[in-house]
């Protein structure tokens, strides 16, 4: 038995499931690997995810350490997101995804699957 984060788990594929899994969240980190971005970027570039979803699962991103947010003391206030130390470790699995997916279907990076 494996504990994390105060949750017990049976192999260390369920914890890397746990903080990778989500619709959003590996689009969300493959966009934040080009950089930091402000909430409505991320809301625009991920196509199709509604504000509560993207909320939450940037909360959760958070919670296990991969994005950092920060809140600017402005009015109105700014707040960024970027990736972790931790975060970053995570790209190269990112990366093997898209490599699998673009030899999958045949296509050439190019045409709309092109890595940051």
């Amino acid at each position: 038995m494996i504990q994390w984060k105060k949750k017990d788990y049976h192999c260390p594929v369920e914890v890397s499931m746990d903080m990778l899994s989500g619709k959003w969240k590996c689009l969300m980190l493959w966009h934040l690997n080009e950089g930091t971005k402000r909430y409505k970027e991320l809301e625009r570039i991920v196509p199709g995810v509604s504000q509560k979803m993207l909320t939450q699962q940037l909360k959760e991103l958070e919670r296990d350490g991969l994005v950092v947010r920060t809140v600017y003391p402005e009015v109105p206030p700014r707040v960024e997101y970027d990736l972790t130390e931790l975060g970053k470790t995570a790209f190269p699995i990112l990366e093997m995804m898209h490599s699998w997916a673009v030899n999958q279907l045949g296509v050439e990076e190019e045409k709309g699957l092109d890595a940051p």
